[in-house]
């Protein structure tokens, strides 16, 4: 009997042990969340560019540090305010609340690495809860340096 309950005992600990192995694995390892966007959400450098210069060309929001916007940027390209900050976000709603929500938008900002970049997910997420639903993302996995300029896509240099 004393076999058996012992067994039982073991069996049961191994049990916990298994399941919540994943549980514990998922906390020392978080897997970086999923981003806001959809793929039908994001407009590739080479396919804005394009897009630029055809009759429907979208307005395009430069959502990065006010110093980098007058760097360099997307031809055309506007600043409202930088992403990062209340202030800044607070800017882009003045700006965008009159605009009609089919408003073909694109959004970028190239400071740093995308998956790393503090203003482009706010101005996303404040832009999807008021309500727009023809906006995209930028794709600059690198820079805009990088990813546009160095890719000889044309831009304004400078003010």
């Amino acid at each position: 009997m004393y076999f058996r309950r012992s067994s039982l005992t073991l069996l049961l600990i191994v049990f916990v042990v298994v399941g919540a192995v994943p549980f514990l694995v998922a906390r020392a390892w978080p897997q970086s969340s999923p981003e806001p966007w959809t793929a039908v959400q994001t407009v590739q450098p080479a396919d804005l560019a394009k897009e630029l210069g055809g009759q429907s060309a979208p307005t395009v929001l430069f959502v990065g540090f006010e110093r980098l916007y007058n760097a360099g940027r997307i031809k055309g390209a506007q600043f409202h305010g930088v992403g990062n900050s209340a202030e800044g976000l607070a800017e882009v709603r003045k700006w965008a609340e009159p605009l009609p929500r089919l408003t073909n938008l694109v959004i970028y900002c190239g400071c740093c690495p995308m998956g790393k970049c503090p203003n482009i997910r706010p101005v996303f997420s404040m832009l999807h809860d008021m309500g727009f639903t023809k906006f995209r993302v930028l794709i600059l996995p690198t820079s805009f340096a990088v990813d546009w300029a160095e890719a000889g896509l044309p831009f304004d240099h400078g003010r």
